[in-house]
């Protein structure tokens, strides 16, 4: 564990971690903070192009170059440098790109959508934009301020045209992490409430940031022993593959967790070596 880990024991422990929000000066209550959910505690924030391993840092550019030479006419709607990463990060090209949420019910299915790592705490990562935004370099914080603009939108940074100009203001400014809002490219990134983080380097690991300043960040640790009660509640809420990811693939993946055999039960398969299918413990319903 560490030390920003907050350990809840219960649902209503979950749901007070995550949306304790005080009001703002207008006297509402919204978050601050980003969210991002993963299977187990023990995963950091590597990005894609990170685990990709390899000669990784020689390949981003050719891949991103070729990936947008190749792509259908229209498919990358802007040709920016946020739009093209933006782009392959959803349509799962290795990138420098880390996906968030404005959402923790998002992030939570994220935390507990993985059925194969219900042995492992889950754990829900919350980074406080507003603290993040006061890390950036001078420039960039001028152009959120010049926009009233609380993240930056792909349109905001026109003059970084390529990978190469992200690291060389990386070089002169320093290392920052800078989060920005995806267009919304289909329904999928819109239900998600999509937000995307890059850095200037593709070496630069955001866990290595966020350590270097634990007041921006803290990860609620979702037990594994409340995983499926959290998985069943999402489901109440609606917060499932059928609206995360709409389409015939997220509608057939909520629908054989639904009906799935459920928590340490193990999976129907044939016994080796005698042609004999164990039978279900128990038969199908709707509910």
């Amino acid at each position: 564990m560490q030390a920003n880990d907050v350990v809840v024991s219960s649902w209503a422990e979950l749901m007070n971690a995550l949306y304790d929000i005080p009001r703002t000066a207008f006297q509402r209550y919204r978050s601050d903070f980003v969210y991002r959910g993963v299977a187990a505690h023990s995963w950091g924030l590597e990005t894609s192009l990170q685990r990709l391993c390899g000669d990784y840092v020689n390949v981003e550019g050719p891949m991103l170059r070729t990936f947008r030479k190749y792509a259908e006419p229209g498919s990358i709607p802007a040709d920016t440098l946020l739009v093209r990463l933006a782009v392959a990060q959803h349509h799962r090209l290795p990138t420098r790109v880390l996906d968030w949420t404005v959402s923790p019910k998002v992030a939570l299915h994220f935390a507990t959508a993985e059925e194969e790592h219900y042995d492992k705490d889950g754990v829900v990562w919350c980074v406080d934009v507003r603290q993040v935004r006061d890390l950036l370099p001078v420039p960039l914080q001028n152009i959120l301020k010049d926009e009233l603009a609380f993240l930056f939108s792909v349109e905001m940074l026109p003059d970084i045209k390529s990978l190469k100009d992200l690291d060389a203001f990386g070089t002169k400014h320093g290392s920052f992490a800078l989060f920005f809002e995806p267009p919304s490219l289909d329904a999928r990134i819109v239900n998600q409430g999509a937000i995307m983080s890059v850095m200037p380097g593709a070496t630069l690991c955001l866990n290595d940031f966020l350590q270097s300043y634990p007041q921006i960040y803290r990860r609620i640790v979702v037990p594994k022993e409340l995983k499926w009660e959290v998985r069943d509640k999402l489901d109440q809420d609606n917060v499932t593959e059928r609206m995360l990811f709409p389409g015939l693939d997220g509608l057939s993946n909520w629908l054989k967790r639904y009906y799935g055999p459920g928590p340490g039960k193990p999976a129907r398969r044939n016994e080796l070596g005698t042609g004999k299918t164990a039978a279900p413990e128990r038969p199908i319903q709707d509910r």
